[in-house]
């Protein structure tokens, strides 16, 4: 078996929430890696998540592939636009927002700790 993987993110299963305007596609597992996580968020027009999120030891990394929008990170607001790059500590509670032609995100994240190292906010725009 060769020591490399490739996937193509539309071959991945959609994983998000229902009623949102977005895709959620994980790669990690796919990839068979172990040390990084990379996931593809594609968010319709005008499309927010609707809680935020930070963690207790993964920073990230998200690239902006396509589209535009912005990103809440704790209490700024921080325009996004084409292959803008945005790093974020793990302590820094952040969500997204697309513009009016969408956004295209992908994430790239460290070692995930066992049992997950998430923590939800809900309502964080409000």
């Amino acid at each position: 078996m060769p020591d490399w993987t490739k996937k193509n993110f539309d071959d991945l299963r959609d994983v998000s929430p229902r009623d949102v305007q977005m895709q959620w596609r994980f790669a990690r597992e796919a990839l068979r890696s172990p040390e990084r996580g990379v996931s593809r968020f594609t968010y319709d027009p005008g499309a927010r998540m609707p809680w935020g999120h930070r963690h207790r030891v993964q920073e990230e990394a998200y690239v902006v592939v396509a589209g535009s929008g912005c990103a809440k990170l704790d209490d700024e607001v921080v325009e996004l636009s084409v292959w803008d790059v945005l790093r974020v500590a793990p302590a820094v509670v952040r969500s997204f927002e697309a513009g009016p032609e969408g956004l295209d995100v992908i994430c790239i994240g460290g070692r995930k700790p066992k049992g997950g190292d998430t923590e939800r906010f809900e309502d964080f725009w409000d």
